[in-house]
C-alpha cells in the first residue's frame, strides 16, 4: 500500500474507477448531514495540492470496442480562496 498525499492508501498494482453508479451512492451519503450539503467540493491530487470543481461533463466515447461507452469528466481549477489547514478527516 502506498499514500497518495490525500490520506488516501491505495494498491500500486491496481486503481479502481469510480463509475457513476458508485459516485452517486457516495454523494447521497454525504447529502444526508448539513454539513456535508453546504461543504467545499475539491479534488486532492498526487502531489497534495487541492482543486475546485469547475464543472462535470458526460462524454460519449468514440473508440470501437472499448469497456465504456461514455465517460464523466470533471473540470477542475485552482482553488481561488485557501481554505487553510485541513484539521482532521470527519
Amino acid at each position: 500500500m502506498i499514500n497518495n498525499g490525500c490520506g488516501r492508501e491505495t494498491a500500486r498494482t491496481q486503481e479502481i474507477m469510480i463509475s457513476g453508479k458508485l459516485l452517486r451512492q457516495t454523494l447521497d451519503k454525504f447529502m444526508k448531514g448539513e454539513v456535508a450539503k453546504n461543504a467545499r467540493v475539491q479534488v486532492c491530487l498526487p502531489n497534495g495540492e487541492h482543486y475546485d470543481i469547475k464543472g462535470i461533463t458526460l462524454m460519449e466515447n468514440k473508440l470501437i470496442g472499448v469497456r465504456e461507452t461514455h465517460r464523466l469528466v470533471i473540470t477542475v481549477e485552482k482553488q481561488k480562496a485557501s481554505m487553510g489547514k485541513i484539521l482532521r478527516k470527519v
